[in-house]
């Protein structure tokens, strides 16, 4: 599948060091998360680090899941290590429970969700490397020793309109050059290695593992967002940069608006309905309101269980995300109208709900779920 490059093992310095501390309920590297067996996440160990999240919340969302110990967190949990092949130093859920494990993360953080979505689409193309770049990285990935994201949107959703490909790769020897842009990653400042995707002059498409620190590599300061900032995503820009291993990728090519996405808006939209619901105990005419959006929450969240397990071509993978995406923004506004005033105060989970809400109509979005957004918004529909 592909060229490794020489002496990967030695541009992966482990950022150990510079971690910081974790943010409380797990002290020792716990693998109880998941089993060989586990169709859902371990009860107890979810539990534990739900509430581990909610405690370092407010600090994702300031600094970054990586500074304030979110993702320390989640490696020690066991939660990294679902998602890593068992033969590389993972547990190798299935895909129903990883999907379960990121909506329940998302209720608790966005932010810190969006960080770990990055994180496993990265490991997932790793996965598929050659065999010495598996063993190199992966083992050290699942136990939160080094971090990675991923860089690929120009090969999807993002410039693809420009005409020329923002990212390219030339052979240069017996090795690559990249040069050009990766227009959204995210903590590309906070993690050790970018898994990025690029094209070549006959068209074809290659993956690339590149170290933080590489020559050529400059990462620009965080974009600040309407909301999610705290993810540290930034552009990053390519000049003459060596990567550390290639990856070629699999047939069929990238794939947008993965199941992925669908979770974290169902766990957004599960925030949504929690705050919802805690109106409703004081205002019982909000009870139907909590009922009927809990009830197409879960519908929602079952179809994509359903769609893991037994799998789902594209264009009900688009209806999915269109469905998900209609919900989760529907269930921030109904918060928020539900707040009152207050809601619209700075501060309230309310207005942050909205805001994180609209994140789900830009993010990995294909082009046949942000069409029929646009004519719902038209009344075209």
């Amino acid at each position: 599948m592909v060229g490794r490059l020489p002496e990967v093992a030695a541009v992966y310095p482990a950022r150990t060091a510079h971690r910081p501390p974790a943010c409380g309920a797990f002290l020792a590297h716990n693998r109880a998360m998941f089993t060989s067996t586990s169709a859902v996440p371990h009860a107890a160990a979810l539990a534990a680090l739900e509430e581990t999240l909610l405690a370092c919340a407010a600090r994702s969302a300031d600094e970054g899941p990586w500074r304030s110990g979110a993702m320390a967190e989640l490696a020690a949990s066991g939660a990294l290590a679902g998602f890593v092949p068992a033969a590389h130093g993972g547990t190798a859920a299935g895909e129903p429970a990883l999907l379960a494990l990121l909506a329940a993360i998302a209720a608790r953080c966005l932010t810190t969700a969006l960080a770990v979505s990055q994180w496993a689409s990265a490991v997932r193309i790793i996965a598929a490397g050659a065999a010495a770049d598996r063993e190199s990285l992966l083992p050290d990935l699942a136990r939160g020793r080094t971090f990675t994201t991923v860089g690929v949107s120009q090969l999807t959703t993002s410039r693809r309109h420009l005409g020329a490909p923002a990212l390219t790769a030339a052979r240069a020897g017996d090795s690559w050059r990249l040069d050009g842009v990766c227009p959204w990653v995210t903590g590309a400042d906070a993690c050790d290695t970018i898994v990025t995707g690029a094209t070549e002059a006959d068209g074809g498409q290659m993956f690339f593992v590149v170290p933080t620190s590489a020559a050529g590599l400059t990462i620009e300061p965080p974009l600040p967002m309407l909301a999610l900032s705290g993810s540290r995503t930034s552009c990053v820009r390519f000049s003459g940069v060596r990567p550390a291993a290639t990856i070629a990728p699999a047939a069929g090519g990238l794939r947008t608006g993965g199941l992925a996405t669908t979770a974290l808006a169902i766990g957004a939209a599960r925030a949504s309905i929690g705050l919802l619901a805690h109106e409703a105990v004081a205002r019982a005419a909000l009870e139907p309101v909590v009922a009927g959006l809990s009830t197409e929450c879960e519908h929602i969240a079952f179809r994509m269980l359903t769609a893991a397990r037994d799998g789902i071509d594209q264009p009900g993978r688009d209806a999915l995300r269109g469905d998900a995406n209609g919900l989760v923004v529907r269930a921030a506004q109904a918060a928020l109208t539900a707040s009152k005033g207050a809601g619209y105060v700075q501060g309230h989970p309310a207005e942050r709900l909205v805001r994180e809400s609209l994140f789900f109509l830009v993010w990995s979005c294909p082009q046949s779920v942000s069409a029929a957004a646009l004519c719902e918004l038209a009344g075209l529909a």
